[in-house]
């Protein structure tokens, strides 16, 4: 089961005493409930490498086992995903140890620490017995072996779908003023775990200052893309969210792009052979990425049509549904393989020591605008050689030239500032006029084989009507493409190469 914890936390005293909320609004009522007895484990790599990266992985007894992921919430309110699975306590759940494969990879998951808890629940219902949120008061003690290691209380106010607005802060205000502490979102195993459960995760994005080399701009780059695909990770296997396989796909085609960009700095067989391992895992995700894409599409397209076609719609979403499904199973077969985790292993090692040449120690500012002007000419040069109607073909080609260029420049903004983020953004403007226009493109194109091969006449007809709908669309990108690149050719964007 898949729930969002949110919830806020605050220390308290051993000696706090927990005040009254039944006052809290005229419609909000308090109702305690028994205490309860708390016996849970927390499982880890001997490196802590869940708890550097913000997840936690516990069996609990009498509950099973729960993985809750990275918080999505601010330095106040935490927001993580919580999952749980049946089992005992003997051995993780496979399904769950799935889930957190990114982060610990091929090392051992572990006892690390034992909590014994005193719960106690304070309920806040509205005059209707809807649950408003949740106090609860824990009293922990940290094991090691038979031993207390120490103690600590913390109390926890957890949110409900039908919170009202201003109740929490309310809540917060109360138990402050009966001396709880400031709203602190470090969860119980990280202080359980101690100083060595809060360094950070391996990978790190590095800051860059006037004095940064270009090999610091090469780590920067890699690391950044490293950890949008491991954070993103849970996402796809979940499949809850096509942001998931979307931004795994981005930091693929970034890595591989900013490769290719920073090659006169890094080893060419090292560099060449991480290229490969990620374009084998880009291409199995640029698959369930285009099927994600075309349905989407599709079913926006669908809601244009009359009632009349629904039926023979409902039989071209059908198709793409089906193929897309059966590219996410090949997709969670790769990241449940040997190779991905090997990768993985490699692209951390790569965030942390890239394979750099000598001339990767001169200064970022002096070799950097070199290396941004190489993608920049190939794509210049390309648009000029275009007639005044550029095939399809030759404008995708434009549109995976800008793309290298964007990358490019993004990879150096950190230290050219302003005008660097101002070309790069011009970029992203040229390449999402031309990825609409070949979006529409491979649309109308599948729309012509699906048609070619389907036996229902309504879904033929329907296809026919999605498909122009889409030319029209196709028509409409093209027509804008030459405005964004005058954008981008402004030399003025070019000032700082």
């Amino acid at each position: 089961m898949s729930v969002t914890e949110r919830e806020v936390k605050l220390a308290a005293a051993p000696s706090f005493r927990m005040p009254g909320l039944d006052d809290l609004g005229a419609q909000t009522i308090a109702s305690a409930t028994e205490p309860e007895q708390l016996a849970t484990t927390y499982f880890d790599t001997d490196d802590l490498r869940l708890a550097r990266w913000g997840v936690s992985f516990r069996h609990r007894l009498g509950q099973g086992w729960t993985v809750k992921l990275r918080s999505e919430g601010d330095d106040e309110l935490l927001a993580r995903p919580e999952l749980t699975f049946p089992g005992d306590g003997r051995r993780p759940p496979a399904d769950a140890v799935d889930l957190v494969r990114a982060f610990v990879r091929t090392a051992d998951l572990r006892p690390q620490t034992r909590l014994k808890t005193l719960r106690r629940h304070i309920e806040l219902i509205d005059g209707e017995g809807r649950p408003l949120a949740e106090v609860v008061d824990d009293e922990v003690s940290v094991l090691e072996g038979r031993r207390l290691a120490a103690r600590f209380r913390e109390l926890e106010i957890e949110l409900r779908e039908e919170t009202p607005p201003g109740l929490l802060q309310t809540l917060i205000a109360r138990l402050r003023e009966a001396g709880a502490g400031a709203p602190d979102p470090t969860p119980k195993y990280i202080r359980a775990l101690g100083p060595r459960a809060e360094l950070p995760p391996e990978v790190r994005v590095g800051q860059l200052d006037s004095g940064a080399s270009a090999g610091d701009a090469v780590q920067r780059a890699i690391a950044a893309s490293v950890i949008r695909l491991i954070e993103h990770d849970p996402v796809m296997r979940l499949d809850v969210d096509p942001e998931g396989v979307h931004q795994a796909r981005v930091s693929t085609r970034r890595l591989r792009s900013d490769l290719r960009t920073f090659r006169p700095l890094l080893d060419p067989a090292w560099a060449s052979e991480l290229r490969d391992e990620l374009g084998w895992l880009a291409a199995i995700l640029g698959t369930v990425r285009d099927g994600d894409v075309m349905l989407e599409r599709m079913r926006r397209r669908v809601a244009e049509l009359p009632e009349a076609s629904a039926q023979g719609a409902a039989r071209v979403l059908s198709t793409l549904e089906a193929a897309r499904d059966d590219a996410h199973a090949e997709l969670l077969a790769t990241l449940r393989g040997e190779r991905y985790v090997a990768l993985l292993d490699r692209l951390v090692a790569a965030a942390s020591v890239p394979a750099l040449l000598p001339e990767a120690d001169l200064p970022a500012a002096d070799v950097l605008p070199a290396l941004v002007q190489r993608p920049w000419r190939s794509l210049a040069k390309t648009v000029r050689g275009l007639d005044d109607e550029p095939t399809d073909e030759e404008l995708h080609g434009v549109r995976i030239r800008t793309k290298r260029v964007r990358y490019a420049a993004e990879a150096a903004a950190p230290l050219f500032g302003k005008q660097a983020r101002a070309f790069a953004a011009a970029a992203a403007g040229l390449q999402e006029v031309l990825g609409d226009l070949n979006d529409a493109v491979v649309a109308e194109a599948w729309l012509r084989d699906w048609v070619r091969t389907s036996r229902s006449l309504q879904g033929a007809f329907a296809a026919g009507e999605i498909a122009a709908l889409e030319r029209a669309a196709g028509r409409r990108s093209r027509a804008g493409w030459k405005k964004a690149w005058k954008v981008l050719a402004s030399p003025k964007l070019r000032s700082w190469m």
